[in-house]
């Protein structure tokens, strides 16, 4: 356990758990190999407005509303119920290879472990009971808790809060830049994880951490 980090705040999806059966579920609903890529930017970009704006509506919402919004630039008029089914696998998503056996060696290692995700509460409790990961966590924290969506640092804030910790003695574990961005800015400690097709923003103070995944964080960290 490295002596200047007491808490692990982790980031759930895409950087504990694998999105391809969402994506390709969108995918095949839009007839377009891009769809995912572009549907999830955008999720990210309407969550940011609701923050912003000082609006909020939860993450499944918005998803869904921009799915809708992206199917109609594909000449689609999808119903909600047809939505929800093409959106149905987020709960049923299975940890990439080496996540079970980092966390578990993370947690060994003393750390506090806390899951921590733009997702609604419970879809994210679903998630982790599927993958099998709940057990590895200490605190299982939504940002609908603080109605404002990551990066905002006052997201940080409230986890850190919440674990009952310091920030600069706290890590954010992400394989999103933009997350990475956001926890660093706020004060934290980060570590970024190199998924495929994922990387650290240039104007972004670099990673406290880069490991590969998770598994090569925890021999780094304990």
């Amino acid at each position: 356990m490295k002596a200047n980090i007491s808490t692990l705040i982790f980031d759930v999806n895409e950087t504990l758990l694998d999105l391809q059966p969402l994506k390709d579920s969108i995918n095949s609903a839009l007839n377009d190999e891009n769809a995912a890529e572009v549907w999830f930017s955008e999720l990210l970009q309407y969550s940011l407005v609701e923050s912003i704006t000082g609006s909020y509506h939860d993450f499944s919402k918005i998803a869904a509303s921009v799915l809708k919004m992206n199917a109609r630039k594909h000449d689609l008029d999808l119903e909600d119920e047809k939505i929800g089914e093409i959106l149905s696998p987020i709960s049923s998503l299975h940890a990439y290879p080496e996540v079970a056996e980092g966390l578990a060696k993370l947690k060994q290692a003393g750390y506090k472990m806390i899951a921590f995700s733009n997702g609604k509460p419970s879809v994210l409790i679903d998630q982790l009971e599927f993958a099998g990961l709940q057990q590895y966590f200490d605190l299982i924290l939504s940002v609908d808790a603080v109605k404002k969506y990551k990066p905002h640092p006052d997201t940080y804030s409230f986890a850190v809060e919440k674990a009952g910790a310091e920030l600069n003695t706290s890590m954010m574990v992400a394989a999103h830049g933009w997350d990475i961005a956001g926890a660093a800015r706020a004060g934290m400690q980060t570590a970024f994880i190199q998924r495929e097709g994922k990387f650290v923003f240039p104007l972004a103070p670099e990673p406290t951490i880069i490991s590969k995944d998770i598994r090569s964080l925890a021999s780094e960290l304990s």
